[in-house]
């Protein structure tokens, strides 16, 4: 398995680089292929091509679904500064816990289950390559997989102590505009309409909006506007960010935002928002699926543990199907997306096993 991750750290595939993330893919597909996979390639014009990988699709039931992603926040020439590197507790690498490692555990897993001859159900695996950057290109692959599926399984690293994710917070963003009038701010200060000061306005009454209770958050990350100091601005922009746990919160922080009007005369607003990826919510079926999987986990002496994140994946894209979904099934680590990314090296055996326990022993 390190032998497979040193060679897949190594191959650089930042998101933006469709070549290098294709160059990912290759080597995948060639793994892939050497388990006797049938491939599919889904050719993309914008990002790197995804690919879907299936094993006994003749056998009866509906397939487990395993996601993974290929590409990486890091940009090429990383590596240099940044080198493969592991010991006997971590491993290091950009990308090796976002998530390289869950690709590794997977091929693993299935590697496993066909030497001991219990590799029988249908298994499908989809390697998407625009993750990290919202996943615009492979959103409805994701969807189409997914409502196909009586399980999927999401191989982005777990938490730092191995629990799975199983809820995460939907992911959104907003941009208001303000236009109002310029003017000189000495010799003609009241013809102008200020439209910093419009904006400062609505900030205020945006920042109001967050419940801690509820597991929403919106911020103001970016304001701009302005031109020089002795001109009234005529324009000024905020963007931000929405978090929520609850997909009503959504619905209420986006009607908010549709709802805004000027405080002051002579301005205008401008608003655009949208959620990119719904809440993934720890509703009925996430625990009723996560005690089951917990159950099998118990098996072979592992006791799995529950826990949640801020941030969104693909997972989030399943969870409204009514498919049942589990997150966070890769490596166990922390420090993703910096120069101090790692692994617990032990946890690729460990997560390998379990993921074959799932496919082995999950019934619908």
């Amino acid at each position: 398995m390190l032998q497979m991750l040193k060679k897949f750290v190594e191959t650089e595939s930042p998101s933006e680089e469709k070549e290098l993330v294709n160059r990912m893919g290759a080597l995948v597909a060639e793994e892939c292929l050497r388990l006797g996979a049938a491939l599919e390639t889904f050719p993309n014009p914008s990002r790197g091509d995804h690919l879907v990988a299936r094993w006994n699709a003749s056998a009866p039931g509906k397939p487990i679904l395993l996601m993974h992603h290929m590409d990486t926040v890091f940009p090429a020439g990383t590596i240099e500064t940044m080198p493969f590197r592991t010991d006997s507790q971590k491993t290091y690498g950009p990308g090796v816990l976002d998530m390289k490692g869950g690709i590794v555990i997977s091929l693993a897993a299935i590697a496993a289950l066909q030497e001991a001859g219990q590799f029988t159900r249908p298994v499908t695996a989809l390697f998407t390559s625009d993750e990290e950057v919202g996943s615009g290109t492979s959103r409805g692959l994701i969807e189409r997989l997914a409502a196909q599926a009586s399980l999927v399984l999401v191989l982005e690293s777990g938490l730092v102590d191995g629990s799975l994710k199983t809820w995460r917070k939907g992911v959104g963003d907003f941009r208001v505009a303000v236009h109002g009038r310029a003017a000189h701010s000495g010799g003609e200060h009241e013809k102008g309409r200020n439209a910093i000061r419009e904006l400062a306005k609505q900030i205020l009454e945006i920042e109001t909006w967050s419940d801690y209770a509820r597991g929403t958050t919106v911020n103001v990350g970016v304001v701009r506007g302005g031109t020089a100091e002795n001109v009234v601005p005529a324009f000024a922009e905020a963007r931000g960010d929405i978090r929520v746990t609850q997909p009503a919160e959504a619905e209420r922080i986006l009607a908010s935002l549709f709802a805004l009007q000027p405080a002051f005369a002579d301005t205008r607003l401008e608003v655009r928002a949208e959620m990119n990826r719904p809440a993934m919510p720890q509703d009925d079926l996430m625990l009723a699926t996560f005690a089951k999987a917990r159950q099998i986990a118990a098996g072979i002496g592992q006791d799995l543990k529950a826990g949640g994140s801020g941030g969104a994946s693909d997972a989030n894209f399943v969870s409204p199907l009514g498919v049942p979904v589990l997150d966070g099934l890769g490596s166990a680590g922390a420090d993703y997306h910096s120069e101090r990314e790692w692994i617990y090296t032990d946890s690729l055996a460990e997560r390998a096993a379990l993921i074959a326990a799932l496919l082995r022993e999950w019934d619908d």
